[in-house]
Order: C-alpha cells, then sequence, then structure tokens
C-alpha cells in the first residue's frame, strides 16, 4: 500500500511486506483499533482500552547501550542500566525480523517538543492501533506541510507483543525498553503499556537539550491572566495534572516541557491523566475529557452492557490512565508554550503529615528539594506497604534523567536566580497526622494557597521561619484555616509529631548525601537541620 511517508522505511534498513498505515488520524486509528479487537467503545465516544499484566513502567527492564556516546555522558547506576552494543545489535536482528513478518503495522512521524528550534523529528512504528493512537495523541503532530519534508531523526519500534531473551538480548525478562542514542533507535518490547513511549522520547530530549543551556522538566506548566508563567514539578499522586487544570489559567501542558531562554514549552501535544476515583465535581476539566471521542482510557472499568465508566473501581489497576488531545482541556495554550516561568512550584503528597501546606524556597533550597524530588507512598498503593514510605525521585523525574542529577539541578538554580523567580514548597499530603491519623490536605486550600502565590500576594504575607527545614511558612492567608498552616498544631500528640518530623529529616539528610560532592556550599547549606 502507497503511504504517506516521507522517507520509506527502507531508508532505516527495515524491509517488510506489511501494508504500512501511515499517519493516519484520531477516526481511522481508532476504527482500526476495534476492527483489530484491540479496545472497545464506551458510551460517550472514548476509547477504552486494557494493558494486560503491565499497568506502569518497567523501570526495571530499561536500558541504554553503553558505547562511545554515552560512556562518560550517561549518570549510570540503579536508574541508567548498561547493555551492550552486541546484546542491543541482537535484538535489533530480531525486533526487524518481527517487523519482517508484519501483515500491518502503524507508522506516525511526530514532533518531540512544541518550540521548533528545540524539538526532535520522532518516528514511531507500532503493531497494535491504538499505541499509534496514543503517541500521536501524546506527541505533537506536524502539518501536512511539515509531514511532506519530515525527516525521522529518532525511531521508536513497540511490538508488545515481541518477547525478549534474556540470554541473547542481556535483558531482566522477556520485556524490555532497550535505548540506543548513537543509533537513535529505541526498542520497546513485551509490554501493552502505551506510556513506555513518550517517556522514551522525554529520555531523548532530558539528553539532548541541556547541551544546549535548555532546562527538561518532568512538570506540569500554566499562565495566569496576568500572562505570567508558572511550572509544576511532582512525582505521581502529587497534583500535578489536577492543579495544572485550572479553569482560570492558560494551559501549556502536564507532564514534561523545556525551559529555554525564550520560553516554556510543552514536549507534548497531549495529557496523560490518572483516572482513578476521578469526579466531575473535584477535575471537571479532565472529567469532560472521559467524554469525548480521541480520548484513550486505559485499565478503566466499563460496564459491558450500558458501556458506562466506573472511575473507583480499580480492579483492573490503580494507576488507570486517560490520554487526551490538549485541546480537549478547554483553556489550552494554542502556541503549546508560554513565556519563562515567575514561579516554581514543587509539589510532595507528605503521607507522614509534617510538610506544611506551602512554604517559600531560596534558590539554594529550591535546588536541594529539586535534587532531593520527595512524596511519600502510602499504605494499600503497593503490596506490603503499610507505613507512609519515603520516595525521593532526582529532579521529580530520576528514571527519565540520563546524565547526572547536578546537570539539571545546576540548570534549574542558574535559571531562577537568573529570572527572579519566585520558588515554592506545596504539600498536597497530609494534615493533621500521618496517613491513616489525618486527612488529605483540602483541595481547596491548595488552590487558594497556590492562587496566593501565583498572584504574589503571598510574598506580602508575615512568614516564619520552619524550625525542621528551614524554608518560610506564611502564618496567615486570607481564606484559609491559619491552623492548617503550622503542621505541629494539626497533630493531637505534639510529641509524635516531633519524633516523625525527625525521622522525616533524617531520610532528607541520608538521601541527599549522594548529591553533596556535586553542588556548592550554599546548597549544602539549605539542608534541613531538625528541630
Amino acid at each position: 500500500m502507497t503511504a504517506s511517508l516521507s522517507k520509506p522505511l527502507s531508508d532505516q534498513g527495515i524491509t517488510t511486506e506489511a501494508k504500512i498505515l501511515a499517519n493516519l488520524g484520531t477516526s481511522a486509528l481508532v476504527e482500526n483499533a476495534i476492527r483489530n479487537g484491540e479496545g472497545r467503545l464506551a458510551k460517550d465516544g472514548p476509547l477504552v482500552v486494557e494493558t494486560g499484566k503491565h499497568t506502569g513502567r518497567s523501570a526495571k527492564d530499561k536500558f541504554i547501550v553503553r558505547n562511545a556516546e554515552t560512556e562518560d555522558t550517561v549518570w549510570w547506576g540503579k536508574v541508567n542500566v548498561p547493555m551492550t552494543p552486541e546484546h542491543f545489535a541482537a535484538l535489533k536482528e530480531d525486533f526487524f525480523a518481527e517487523l519482517a513478518k508484519r501483515d500491518t503495522l502503524y507508522v506516525s512521524d511526530l514532533f518531540g517538543g512544541s518550540q521548533p528550534e528545540h524539538r526532535v523529528n520522532v518516528r514511531v512504528i507500532n503493531e497494535l492501533a491504538w499505541h499509534n493512537l496514543f503517541i500521536r495523541t501524546l506527541l505533537v503532530r506536524p502539518t501536512k506541510e511539515e509531514l511532506a519534508s519530515f525527516d525521522p531523526e529518532y525511531t521508536i519500534i513497540d511490538l508488545p507483543s515481541f518477547q525478549a531473551d534474556p540470554e541473547r538480548h542481556g535483558t531482566r525478562s522477556g520485556t524490555v525498553v532497550a535505548v540506543n542514542l548513537e543509533e537513535k533507535l529505541i526498542l520497546i518490547g513485551g509490554t501493552k503499556y502505551a506510556g513506555e513511549m513518550k517517556k522514551s522520547v522525554f529520555g531523548i530530549l532530558n539528553y539532548l537539550l541541556p547541551v544546549k543551556g535548555v532546562m527538561p522538566m518532568h512538570c506540569s506548566a500554566n499562565i495566569g491572566a496576568d500572562g505570567k508563567t508558572a511550572v509544576f514539578f511532582g512525582l505521581s499522586g502529587t497534583g500535578k495534572t489536577t492543579l495544572s487544570a485550572d479553569a482560570s489559567r492558560t494551559l501549556i501542558g502536564d507532564d514534561e516541557h523545556g525551559w529555554s531562554d525564550t520560553a516554556v514549552f510543552n514536549f507534548e501535544g497531549g495529557c496523560y491523566a490518572k483516572m482513578i476515583k476521578l469526579s466531575a465535581e473535584a477535575e471537571p476539566e479532565i472529567y469532560a475529557t472521559t467524554k469525548r471521542f480521541g480520548t484513550v482510557l486505559e485499565n478503566v472499568v466499563m460496564d459491558e452492557e450500558t458501556r458506562t465508566l466506573d472511575f473507583d473501581d480499580n480492579s483492573l489497576a490503580e494507576n488507570s490512565r486517560g490520554a487526551y488531545p490538549i485541546d480537549f482541556i478547554p483553556n489550552a495554550s494554542e502556541e503549546n508554550l508560554g513565556p519563562v516561568p515567575s514561579n516554581v512550584i514543587m509539589l510532595t503528597a507528605d503521607a507522614f503529615g509534617i510538610l506544611p501546606p506551602i512554604a517559600r524556597l531560596t534558590p539554594d533550597q529550591a535546588m536541594y528539594h529539586f535534587l532531593s524530588g520527595y512524596t511519600a507512598k502510602v499504605a494499600g498503593t503497593e503490596i506490603g506497604v503499610t507505613e507512609p514510605e519515603a520516595t525521593f525521585s532526582t529532579c521529580f523525574g530520576a528514571p527519565f534523567m540520563p546524565r547526572h542529577p547536578s546537570v539539571y539541578g545546576n540548570l534549574l538554580k542558574e535559571r531562577i536566580a537568573k529570572g527572579g523567580v519566585s520558588c515554592w514548597l506545596v504539600n498536597t499530603g497530609w494534615t493533621g497526622g500521618k496517613y491513616g491519623v489525618g486527612s488529605r490536605m483540602p483541595i481547596k486550600a491548595t488552590r487558594a494557597l497556590l492562587n496566593a502565590a501565583l498572584d504574589g500576594s503571598l510574598n506580602d504575607a508575615t512568614f516564619r521561619k520552619d524550625p525542621n527545614f528551614g524554608f518560610e511558612v506564611p502564618v496567615s492567608v486570607p481564606g484559609v484555616d491559619d491552623a492548617i498552616l503550622d503542621p505541629r498544631s494539626t497533630w493531637e500528640d505534639k510529641e509524635e509529631f516531633d519524633v516523625t518530623a525527625q525521622k522525616l529529616v533524617q531520610l532528607f539528610v541520608d538521601n541527599f548525601s549522594e548529591f553533596e560532592a556535586h553542588v556548592d556550599e550554599s546548597v549544602r547549606q539549605a539542608a534541613p537541620q531538625g528541630a
């Protein structure tokens, strides 16, 4: 079949007799997915799919090829695990052999990045129509004119049915995400979780952009009525997507961005939001996307007869997700970018109930907390977790950062200092006690505090110095209960608060020990000291 590819697959050394369905639109991909039995339409139009046993990323099955390109540029360790060139060559040979056998392949040529001078051209080859729809939704879609001259630089081959051979391919299991930055090729097999593709593009940009002085960020971003940009860092479950989808602000994006000299630009053309316990009351903009044709819902339970959705049912996955084009959010930026930030927000869900709902950070404290990347898992989210458990993911996205964290931390500190940016640490976790005793921070209070920070009025508040962490905490904010601003006062057992606070301080200190040699003394001094 004649396909609308400006450069054929044969240019990339791929030989196949498959029918190439290239750069199909949403409707055609949905039709193919349903015809192939890959998914079903829900009552209001979204495509509902299941990802099987992989309902999230397979972090332990991701590898970067260690070669002349990456030997001295990648931060090797438990996050960036090496694969030998020989193992990758065998894997590539077997992937290409699989492509040769296929009857049908779905191919999309897409951009990673919305600012033209900093984007990367990515070709994605899929065996599943819904995976192709997913990545087409999540990345930036070229115009017809741009497709006519599209020259793929990086290629992702995504074959969920492929099973890696640990002995032949050097993998841990049958699942593999192998990144070859020298060959500009990424091979994904043995998983139907589509998020692996988008995070692979994030990893590419996280590798390429720092060399150009551009700060890649795992964050959401939006613009206020005053034209000022805010970026929101945060790990999964901290409210990054929810808080950025604010009807009063223009959304730039919900997950991955670059901070250049002239703009904050979205890496993506879509959003990927958590669906579990989604409600029209708490998150109306995101909820509305679940009633749209073109949205892809992963592992959301649907009634077979009525085709209605149950967002409270976690029997398929706790990590149920929805992928939708960014323009499904009514107030999304048409350009997918905005001015450089005026405010940086770092979100954490502190299940220990120690951190205040908001705190103001100096540039050094901002770098300290950025490199720490703290949040806490709560009991029940993972097997064996019965008490709150601290999670530190450097740069609020360690799994996607190929270079040493200090590269990103120093870039952030420089940009904050250069732009006179206000930095805030926001706790969306627990108040009145740890998880199981206290309650979740009221979203109304979080929004009120955020609004005060973003409109500049919070800077006029009276602040106290937190005795444990040394950052500044407002004493009183209009519309917010004063008590909630002082975590210790919300605990019934003040002694237990002090013991728990010291435990959390020590966890921060222990975690930061690996970065101490790579940062300035002023950043080391920004560490929490304890009361």
